[in-house]
């Protein structure tokens, strides 16, 4: 089958994806042109013997190299030399489009004009003649629908005819007058007598225009000083003439031609009525009320991000646990395989926690993609643009800084929104200033351990305020520093408002998701197995207490306590009945822990323990028995249900809720002991005095181990390296190996604090970390612990969007080294101000 190749070239908002998604499908893969960030899209069809290949380049205003993307998109067509050029134009706003039209035909290359959005122009009264503006280009002229493939059919036959026949367009000139005329020729004349390699690259009047407009590009290529001195000759006379430089003679003759071409064939209604977008961008657009609209929608799509994203983010982990199950079932549970630990918490534990945040990404990209094809998204940039310049950024920059605070890793992908790259670059640098989500755990666990109830609100709020002060003033010192040439003409635009469909939103939405899995996935992947060596490596043989002794004399303390409840259910002092039952539960659970449930030995344990416990039931004392075991399972369900329903609605203690909750709690306790007191008493008692020390004794026990474990690691020694370095921030080697952790992700900073101190994974509710936190800092070293936090190196997944985004690992290590500089600096200066000030340390 024969194949051509295509490129759609366009002005933004034209209608170029469009056209693009419903010609090729799914049928389209994303991914970046050599050596920069700029995203190409290729997608294939099947237009009857013929292949095509659809290319849709960056959409640009013009092929004058101003910006990336003009580049990207000129070198494609000059380089690349793709079979058929369709150039995509806003039929509603014709007269500003055809200007990169006539750049295109000035190339010489084969091309079809589609005029897109034709019902846009219908709809505000504009009648246009195709016919005319096919004659005056010399180039077939296809009216469009792009949204509802209107028209597609009629170009793709357009396309297939000037391919097949090798059809190339007839000459065409633009006359830029009596001035222009004579300087364009003698250039040429140089250009052509020249020959070197810009004369066979370029048609030479082109490359005489381009270079009269002082296009930066060219400019940078090797011209003969022939041609630079005949340049420099006539834009002094064109200076002399007209008073204006020569590239501003050009763009007023550009347009004087296409002024003609339109006032030929384009006709506007006699009848003018305000139009549909013109009455939404009245209130939209308000000096008023835009703002605080604009500000209301981006919190409705945060919301749904984090809201909507939850349960499925949930979902994810459940299945990794489940698959982790599984793998870890291969193996004993007392196994310490090395082998076991990588796959369960390196691969499947770095998997996850790269794919649980897929469905943000998802609902992220699906709100933006809805903004962005319904046109809201070009008034956004409006909006904010006065305010973002103050900074050095364009407007368009205030929607990733915003989503920062959900999750940087979307904030940043969300950059590629904005056309000028040093915007893009200055954006992502100081993204990670916005206190995203996986901080907020930081936080909930150190400002009510620290900070009285008055105050923790107002402390949260400094945290935030702290975060987007110094992205505002990072952003001013990078945009007048590393990025200050890279400041270019930005033409600001608001299309039309349109409906965006399905099909467009849906691949929209998919194929920048995927991109996050193929891409970053792999690096944080990687790096995610690499901390999960530094903590777990190397492995303590000796330890400096012997825990398994400690287990066990805590179990038989627990054991023999049980014997003295005998009393209390009326049984003889020496019965070994509820001792029994209580040890065969216990040998029953340590033995499943030996099992996964599939395997026939849980079965076994199960099956033991049954029958066991039966013959107890069934001998003397056996009734008792089984109103204890019963009275038991009542009493923990009450208190189970009362703990989860403080958990799932976050009642505070003192809330009406919570005291509310409680109540019910204690009806359904004061019901258990009405049908029996006195076995209700003993289960209280064991519950109380027996059952919860035992398994907080053995708690501590595990995580003393732990602790003991991560201290003798790569990771926790190089928590102890870096303690004289820390310690004028007021930090200790626990805070360091906590912050080594937190690298992976920012709320694991939480559960490395929970090893460290020897109370387990904490949440940030727990009352026993806040309890040790309390006894060995001061309010002000928690406030530098949280500004460092704040601050300092971002997560792995923030680091591989970074490098991926940028398209330069020394962009992203650039990130990681200055954010982390930044964040000792200004801890160092917070904390050792606050101690001159007598405010702790």
């Amino acid at each position: 089958m024969a194949k051509v190749t295509i490129a759609l070239a366009g002005n933004p908002n034209a209608g170029k994806s469009c056209i693009f998604n419903y010609i090729t499908g799914a049928r389209q893969h994303v991914g970046n042109y050599p050596g920069v960030t700029v995203e190409k899209k290729e997608g294939l069809c099947t237009c009857g013997e013929l292949q095509i290949q659809v290319v849709d380049l960056p959409g640009t205003y013009s092929l004058t190299a101003y910006s990336i993307d003009e580049v990207v998109a000129r070198n494609y067509i000059l380089e690349e030399k793709p079979d058929v050029i369709v150039n995509v134009a806003d039929a509603s706003n014709l007269e500003r489009n055809l200007y990169l039209t006539t750049q295109l035909r000035e190339l010489g290359v084969p091309m079809v004009l589609a005029l897109n959005m034709s019902d846009v122009a219908r709809n505000q009264g504009i009648e246009i003649d195709c016919q005319a503006i096919s004659k005056a280009l010399g180039i077939p002229v296809v009216p469009t629908i792009g949204h509802k493939g209107e028209g597609i059919r009629e170009l793709l036959d357009e396309v297939v005819t000037l391919a097949s026949n090798g059809h190339h367009p007839a000459s065409f000139r633009v006359e830029y007058g009596r001035d222009l005329e004579p300087e364009l020729a003698a250039i040429q004349q140089v250009i052509e007598k020249q020959g070197n390699s810009l004369a066979n690259k370029y048609p030479p009047r082109w490359l005489a225009v381009k270079l009269l407009e002082k296009d930066e590009d060219l400019r940078k290529q090797k011209i003969s000083p022939e041609i630079l001195r005949a340049l420099t000759k006539s834009a002094k006379k064109l200076k002399e003439l007209s008073g204006s430089p020569p590239e501003i003679m050009i763009a007023e003759a550009r347009y004087g031609y296409i002024a003609g071409i339109c006032q030929e064939a384009v006709r506007s209604s006699v009848e003018t009525r305000r139009q549909m977008s013109d009455r939404l961008d009245a209130v939209l657009l308000n000096r008023g009320l835009g703002l605080p609209i604009f500000l209301g929608l981006m919190y409705l799509v945060f919301q749904m991000v984090f809201t909507l994203g939850e349960p499925p983010m949930g979902w994810i982990e459940s299945a990794f646990e489940w698959v982790g199950g599984i793998v870890s079932g291969w193996w004993p549970k007392t196994s310490e395989s090395a082998l076991k630990s990588l796959l369960v918490d390196g691969i499947i534990g770095g998997v996850g926690a790269v794919i649980v945040f897929l469905p943000n990404i998802l609902l992220l990209f699906l709100a933006i993609a809805i903004l962005e094809d319904s046109g809201y998204m070009a008034r956004a940039a409006f909006l904010m643009d006065r305010i973002m310049h103050k900074i050095g950024l364009h407007g368009k920059s205030f929607i990733p800084m915003l989503l920062g605070f959900g999750c940087t890793v979307p904030a940043i992908m969300a950059t590629r929104t904005l056309d000028n790259r040093a915007d893009r670059l200055t954006t992502i640098m100081v993204a990670p200033l916005m206190s995203c989500g996986a901080r907020l755990p930081i936080y909930a666990l150190i400002i009510p351990a620290f900070f009285p109830v008055g105050l923790q609100g107002w402390m949260l709020w400094l945290i935030y305020l702290i975060g987007i002060a110094l992205a505002v003033v990072s952003a001013r010192i990078l945009r007048s520093t590393l990025f200050r040439g890279e400041t270019v003409p930005f033409v600001m635009e608001l299309p039309p408002y349109h409906l965006p469909t399905l099909k467009s939103v849906i691949i929209h939405m998919w194929e920048r998701g995927s991109l996050y899995l193929k891409k970053a996935g792999t690096i944080i992947l990687a790096l995610s197995v690499l901390l999960w060596a530094l903590t777990s490596y190397p492995k303590k043989e000796k330890y400096d207490q012997d825990y398994q002794a400690m287990t066990m004399q805590t179990e038989e303390h627990f054991l023999a306590k049980i014997r003295d409840l005998n009393s209390d259910l009326g049984l003889a002092v020496n019965s070994p009945l509820l001792t029994e039952a209580i040890g065969a539960e216990l040998a029953k659970k340590a033995e499943q822990e030996n099992y996964y449930e599939h395997e026939v030995g849980y079965a076994q344990a199960q099956e033991r323990y049954d029958h066991r416990l039966q013959e107890l039931k069934e001998g003397q004392g056996g009734p008792l028995l089984t109103t204890f075991l019963e009275m038991r399972e009542k009493v923990d369900q009450a208190h189970q249900e009362f703990d989860q329903t403080v958990a799932e609605a976050g009642l505070e203690q003192g809330s009406p809720e919570y005291a509310a909750t409680e109540k019910q709690r204690d009806a359904k306790l004061a019901e258990a002991e009405q049908v029996n007191p006195q076995v209700y008493a003993a289960v209280a008692k064991f519950r109380e005095d027996l059952e919860i020390p035992y398994k907080e004794r053995l708690t501590k026990i595990k995580q003393a181990q732990e602790a003991e474990d991560l201290s003798y690691s790569v990771a926790g020694r190089i928590g102890h390296t870096l303690e004289p370095l820390l310690t004028p921030l007021g930090f200790d080697w626990k805070i360091g190996t906590a912050l080594i952790g937190a690298f992976a992700a920012k709320e694991v900073f939480v559960a490395q604090l929970g090893i460290v101190y020897s109370v387990g994974k904490a949440e940030e509710g727990s009352e026993a970390l806040r309890d040790r936190l309390q006894e060995n800092y001061s309010p002000l070293q928690a406030f530098s612990i949280m500004l460092f936090c704040l601050i300092s190196a971002p997560c792995i997944a923030t680091i591989a969007v970074t490098r991926r985004e940028t398209g330069s690992t020394g962009w992203a290590l650039f990130q990681l080294g200055g954010l982390t500089l930044l964040a000792y600096l200004v801890t160092l200066l917070v904390y050792q101000g606050g101690r001159l000030l007598g405010l702790g340390g």
